[in-house]
């Protein structure tokens, strides 16, 4: 796994944002593709907007979700209304490439199973994510999963359900799907995530973040995330 500390949040989000578009423009040229999966959050969504401003092949990039909480078209809660505006407002990117979970179904289980279709009419059977960014929450869940959920120990589908987390059903990518992914990039900031990052980075099985793959893995983190990474880390500073 490799680590690149930057000054601060801002920072972050724009590094973060530079290398998906450099992965994007070899996938592109590569495949003739680039698939990515997104996360929420405050620094993503600046991550975006960076993007946005990128010169990209944009006809040929989709966009998936990580997670989204289950709420009503809308609902500030969900993930979506912030990836529209962050991205699809800001990019010349076809508005049906963002492709949203079906969250306000009323049968969520095949709404689960209707994504992981979509994921594979896009990104190939299995599907093979050319990108994942993840967040990383102080508790040690990334994407929607959460310590302690069932959802973590889900192994045969690429899509699932979790319980109730802060007042939300979530629905989220698996172990599977993440795990095949050609690149993992990571973005942490905040001094909360200080402890957690480490943990991380020893690569802790506890926590759920701890049990994503590691070897095609990039973190970007901000200064107050990694103070308290130790001063041996091999890291690349800016």
């Amino acid at each position: 796994m490799k680590i690149k500390i930057v000054a601060d949040e801002g920072s972050a989000a724009s590094e973060a944002a530079k290398l998906i578009a450099g992965e994007a423009r070899a996938a592109v040229r590569d495949h003739g593709s680039f698939v990515m999966a997104v996360s929420g959050g405050r620094t993503p969504w600046r991550m975006l907007r960076d993007l946005a401003l990128e010169d990209l092949p944009w006809n040929a990039v989709h966009v998936v979700q990580v997670d989204e909480r289950i709420a009503p078209a809308g609902d500030p809660d969900r993930n979506l209304a912030h990836l529209c505006e962050s991205l699809l407002e800001r990019a010349p990117l076809p508005p049906e490439q963002i492709h949203s979970m079906p969250v306000e179904s009323s049968d969520l289980q095949a709404a689960c199973a209707q994504y992981a279709h979509t994921l594979e009419m896009i990104a190939g059977s299995p599907p093979v994510l050319d990108l994942v960014h993840l967040g990383l929450g102080p508790d040690g869940h990334t994407a929607s999963l959460i310590p302690g959920d069932p959802v973590d120990n889900v192994k045969d589908v690429d899509v699932a359900l979790t319980g109730i987390y802060q007042a939300r059903r979530r629905m989220t990518l698996t172990y599977p799907i993440l795990n095949r992914s050609r690149r993992i990039l990571w973005l942490v900031t905040g001094s909360e995530k200080a402890e957690i990052l480490a943990r991380l980075l020893a690569e802790d099985p506890s926590i759920p973040a701890g049990r994503v793959r590691t070897d095609h893995a990039v973190v970007i983190a901000d200064r107050a995330a990694a103070s308290r990474l130790g001063k041996d880390l091999k890291a690349e500073v800016a």
